[in-house]
């Protein structure tokens, strides 16, 4: 049941019927059932690896929840009895309990992600080191076809159960009502990644019907279908052709063919949010935002806070904080400022965590090398940005350049722009890490500006006009971008405009949609498969 088909909108329209029909206190049961009929609607048996998470997650929340509660008990009865160091180490008993049920949550969840993603990788690594070695024996390849969106659930249910254990918040006792949580229908297959106490308010307290809601919620999901069915699955299919055969086309084809995935992969991923956020809203469900004008960012680490925002924030959370404030940073940071000065002993700890982020970031991704590469790639970014700030700065000043000028500004812009593209081979190289070096070396050696002609277009398979509609679309983006970037937010600025004016706008994009639309075989959202 895809966004972009109708079967979904008919869906979406007898669960709105049925949402605002019954009682204010049940109507988080219709979202639940809507959830489990989108999930199974994709693969019945994949019912099993969400209901697995849920139920593992909800019990041992209830229990952390419990030993916490019974320990701050028989702390407050034993107050006067109990000394300063029998508290103590009562505290950190309890502390180790509690860890204990947090790792298990963790294994079970984390554990049946990786074997799910990465077994047939880890078996082949572990052939290859066999065969490296001269052995013979080799181990049998098997494949578990991946739920949709499995690695979306798993994460908000582990940030759960991590805020839980850090007492953050009270634990979900209705049994249903968590499930809600875990499998809400629109985020289920790309995301955001929701925190329970920003999400759950929302989901659960029944809310009042408002036609803004619903008009705001249909305009955001126009917006997605735009981006996704006008612009994205075009490019998608010059895409497609320019990097599925790394000896057909080179240098200047693969360098267009890049751009073009700059367009398909964020008008996809961003256009199948703005659907997910639309469909919340529809609901009166307001859910965080997971792009923020990311091709305007002046830095590769500012690229990732405005690019799956929700992902970021996540890793910023649990692991990125816990490592850099961790004892270990902490005699890494000691040992640097001895050794390698102030600066470097302080960037330290932060590099390295930034380099085991952008690491599960490339694991996050796929479970080729590829994809690791491509994370570090960004991570090393990041890293070589922060050791090298005072060298930046001494730069502005011998060479007199205003850090603050649109110029320089500017010049960032296009400079993160170039550096998130060249990142983006390592993604697209569907043939592997062989092909992206290979795309690679053409950019130096081989640009081959004879190809680019309109007999290599038609052989693509798109048209003069293709390349035309795209064009108007990344400028249509471009300007709400801008609108967006200054602050506005636009649908609340169309709102204010004449009965017309806003008329004229709705109808130009429902005749867009309808008349631009470029449907292919395979059309649906890229994140899915995650």
């Amino acid at each position: 049941m895809s966004f972009t088909t109708t079967v979904y909108f008919v869906f979406l329209l007898i669960g709105l019927v049925f949402y605002y029909l019954i009682p204010k206190n049940y109507r988080w049961t219709v979202l639940l059932v809507m959830s489990y009929i989108y999930y199974l609607s994709y693969r019945l048996k994949a019912v099993v690896f969400i209901l697995f998470t849920t139920i593992t997650v909800y019990l041992l929340g209830i229990m952390l929840e419990r030993i916490q509660n019974g320990a701050d008990a028989y702390l407050a009865q034993n107050k006067q009895v109990l000394s300063r160091e029998e508290k103590k180490s009562y505290k950190n008993k309890i502390k180790h309990k509690k860890r204990i049920y947090l790792v298990i949550a963790l294994l079970l969840n984390f554990g049946m992600l990786a074997a799910i993603k990465y077994s047939s990788f880890a078996i082949s690594g572990a052939n290859y080191i066999l065969r490296a070695v001269g052995t013979h024996k080799q181990f049998s390849l098997f494949t578990i076809v991946a739920p949709i969106g499995i690695s979306f659930f798993t994460f908000q249910a582990m940030s759960y159960i991590i805020d839980i254990y850090q007492g953050k918040y009270a634990c979900e006792k209705n049994f249903f009502k968590f499930a809600l949580f875990v499998s809400f229908f629109p985020q289920i297959m790309q995301g955001p990644i929701g925190r329970y106490n920003r999400l759950a308010p929302t989901l659960f307290e029944g809310n009042s019907y408002s036609l803004k809601n619903i008009q705001f919620g249909i305009q955001r999901i126009g917006w997605g279908i735009f981006k996704k069915l006008i612009m994205a699955d075009r490019a998608g299919v010059f895409v497609n052709a320019a990097f599925a055969d790394s000896n057909q086309f080179h240098g200047m084809i693969r360098i267009i063919g890049l751009l073009m995935y700059s367009v398909q992969l964020y008008m996809d991923f961003s256009g199948g949010i703005d659907i997910v956020i639309g469909s919340a809203q529809m609901f009166g469900v307001r859910m965080d935002e997971n792009f923020r004008q990311p091709y305007f960012s002046k830095s590769i680490g500012e690229f990732w806070r405005r690019w799956h925002i929700t992902l970021g924030t996540w890793m910023k959370d649990y692991i990125f904080y816990p490592f850099s404030l961790s004892k270990w940073s902490n005699k890494a940071a000691k040992w640097g400022k001895k050794h390698l000065g102030d600066h470097l002993g302080k960037m330290l700890p932060i590099c390295f965590a930034n380099l085991l982020i952008f690491f599960i970031v490339g694991v996050w991704h796929g479970s080729e090398a590829r994809y690791i590469v491509y994370g570090l790639y960004n991570g090393v970014i990041i890293a070589l940005s922060n050791l090298l700030s005072p060298v930046y700065k001494k730069g502005f000043k011998v060479f007199h350049i205003n850090s603050e000028s649109r110029i320089w500004k500017a010049f960032q812009i296009l400079r993160t722009f170039i550096l998130i593209n060249i990142g983006w081979v390592f993604d697209v190289s569907v043939s592997g890490m062989h092909s992206a070096i290979t795309t690679l070396k053409m950019f130096i050696v081989n640009l081959d500006f004879a190809q680019v002609n309109a007999q290599t277009f038609a052989a693509i398979g798109l048209e003069t006009r293709d390349f035309v509609i795209i064009g108007i679309g990344c400028i249509v983006v471009l300007i709400v971008s801008i609108i967006k970037e200054m602050g506005v937010n636009v649908r609340e600025a169309l709102a204010l405009k004449p009965l017309p004016v806003r008329w004229a706008v709705y109808y130009a994009f429902f005749a867009a949609i309808i008349i631009l639309s470029y449907v292919t075989d395979n059309s649906g959202f890229m994140y899915a498969a995650f």
